[in-house]
């Protein structure tokens, strides 16, 4: 990893953070590894019913804390039900995969060390407003072979291809 700048207090809001598209959810950054030397990355995300993760591990910590809604998480397989106000950790190396239950939910997510964030600015499509994306929207903008070079290079392991590319493909 390269050397990162000494990190310089700032604020950011989720109505002025860069804001992305990606699998069907809003995703703002709210912190990058730029900003952080390298510590850590938060995202606010704003996801709709049925989204989430396929199985999958990484060489980070992930955090969650659901602001608003409900998520069933699968770690390691124990589940465990998160609901407004609760917070899931996820060690690293942990095979997880989760889904929203609710209409929406609405959560805080960070990894530490920073490093997954990379993979919505540099491969996600800018949201053209602060809402869900429309349904008609691919659910993402890059091919599969390019996020699973960005996975190798940042520590992320898929288990499995994401569903939501295995529904484009009608195999879902």
């Amino acid at each position: 990893m390269s050397e990162q700048a000494k990190p310089t207090p700032y604020i950011e809001t989720v109505e002025q953070g860069p804001a992305y598209w990606q699998v069907g959810i809003l995703w703002v950054m709210l912190a990058t590894g730029e900003q952080t030397g390298g510590e850590y990355s938060l995202m606010w995300e704003l996801c709709p019913k049925g989204s989430g993760a396929t199985p999958h591990y990484h060489d980070q910590d992930e955090q969650f804390y659901v602001i608003d809604g409900g998520i069933t998480y699968l770690a390691n397989g124990k589940e465990l039900k998160a609901k407004t106000g609760s917070f899931v950790l996820i060690p690293r190396g942990t095979v997880h995969s989760f889904q929203v239950d609710s209409e929406t939910a609405t959560l805080l997510n960070s990894y530490t060390p920073a490093g997954f964030e990379r993979t919505i600015t540099e491969l996600a499509e800018p949201a053209q407003t602060r809402t869900i994306p429309p349904a008609d929207r691919p659910p993402m903008a890059a091919d599969w072979e390019t996020f699973a070079n960005l996975f190798a290079e940042i520590g992320m392991h898929p288990v499995q291809e994401p569903d939501v590319l295995r529904k484009a493909r009608g195999e879902v």
